[in-house]
């Protein structure tokens, strides 16, 4: 009997960390609007009063959203479109068009795709404009109902907002923002960009017609803060479907946060970057550590993840190489400048060891062929796919198979290479 409630019991461990790991997981991976702002409540304030301003009172508008990778761009804008969308108001009326610079690479492109995402593609059919603002003038006019009054506001949110200005011209956001300010459509053009000197990247005609309103994100919070956040983005929602256990999850959380050693993980972190995708990064890693036979966090398990993420990965992979296959490997790097990545095979490798044996008079490194022979292919076999490849038309027959390489800076200017063989 005893035997049954703990098999049944584990089973109902193993649903609830199962629901915790997707929970979690969906918070640290895709800054879900639901999640909480942190330290930017005055930048959000500023950026949804000019949202609203543009779609419940017509006004044109255009902001730049400023910061560092990973310092709540995205967040902060997907927070504020979300409140926007839940006035009734605003929600049958606001269209949205999302352009990334790293997609939208020309302005042909990114005119097909504002088509799309305004839903115009039969309305512009097989029509031809003279000009780039023609174009995005008649899509712009094919929304209204009537007067400007009753227009239907766009909202347009320019992601790498950099990139845009490597455009020819700059064609696009100087339509955009020539919109913006004049009395036609409403528009609010949302640039999100980590470069501060944006303003210096946009032509004299685009930057006259540019607002100069900039939102700046410097993750300004103090460690009192990103211990909360810590607390806050490991905790379960009150909504989580068994109480107990949400209980004793956040419990557990409450005393990792007051534990001394995991205040020294979180202290260092938070030396090296507030940043909070490397926050999500050390929980995940953590997160991975949890299962049926070990269900809560440890301070263990974040000093684990710690580890990791301090991990040099590169000079990781050089770990444990012998000295032999660390010159076969410096002679390969040596092949691959020389011949500018084209294919080379063991004897060149080979001979290119040897004239670096011969320049040290007195080496101990003089091995036999078939022993380099061996080192080349037997650890060869043993490391990660890349991308060269080398001819093994001089191994024999039970070694013929395909060397790959690929180059990689490691630290203090040594350049190693990683090789792996397949059939």
């Amino acid at each position: 009997m005893s035997s049954r409630k703990s098999k049944s019991n584990n089973v109902i461990h193993a649903e609830y960390l199962s629901q915790v790991q997707r929970i979690l997981r969906e918070r640290f991976c895709h800054q879900s609007p639901q999640s909480n702002l942190f330290g930017v409540q005055v930048q959000y304030k500023h950026l949804i009063e000019l949202l609203k301003r543009t779609a419940i009172y017509g006004e044109s508008n255009s902001v730049l959203i400023i910061g560092p990778r990973g310092s709540g761009k995205t967040m902060l804008i997907n927070h504020a479109l979300k409140e926007l969308m839940e006035v009734e108001e605003v929600s049958e009326n606001v269209l949205q068009v999302h352009l990334n610079g790293l997609l939208q690479i020309n302005d042909k492109i990114a005119l097909k795709e504002i088509t799309r995402q305004l839903n115009l593609e039969n309305v512009v059919g097989d029509k031809v404009f003279g000009s780039f603002a023609e174009n995005l003038s008649f899509l712009l006019e094919a929304l209204k109902k009537g007067d400007r009054s009753s227009s239907c506001p766009v909202i347009f949110i320019l992601d790498e907002f950099d990139l845009f200005t490597h455009h020819k011209n700059q064609t696009l956001l100087y339509n955009l923002f020539d919109i913006s300010q004049s009395a036609q459509t409403p528009l609010a053009v949302i640039g999100l960009t980590c470069r501060l000197d944006i303003l210096e990247l946009l032509e004299k005609r685009v930057k006259s017609r540019f607002s100069h309103r900039q939102i700046h994100l410097m993750n300004s919070f103090g460690f009192p803060q990103y211990l909360k956040i810590f607390k806050e983005q490991l905790s379960l929602p009150a909504e989580f479907p068994d109480k107990l256990f949400s209980e004793k999850w956040n419990e557990n959380v409450q005393c990792l946060m007051e534990d001394r050693s995991v205040r020294e993980v979180l202290q260092k972190h938070f030396n090296v970057s507030k940043n909070l995708r490397s926050l999500h990064m050390l929980l995940m890693l953590a997160l991975n550590r949890v299962t049926t036979s070990h269900p809560f966090m440890t301070a263990a398990d974040l000093m684990e993840a710690n580890q990791l993420c301090s991990m040099d990965s590169k000079a990781n992979i050089v770990h444990g190489l012998s000295v032999l296959e660390i010159c076969l490997i410096i002679a390969m790097k040596h092949l691959n400048d020389i011949y500018e990545e084209e294919p080379f095979n063991f004897q060149m490798v080979y001979n290119e060891f040897q004239k670096f044996v011969q320049r040290k008079a007195h080496s101990v490194y003089n091995f036999e062929k078939p022993v380099v022979m061996k080192a080349a292919f037997f650890y060869a076999q043993q490391l990660p796919a890349c991308l060269q490849e080398m001819d093994a038309g001089q191994f024999p027959p039970q070694m013929a198979t395909c060397i790959h390489l690929q180059v990689l800076k490691w630290r203090g200017g040594i350049i190693l290479i990683q090789i792996f063989l397949t059939s």
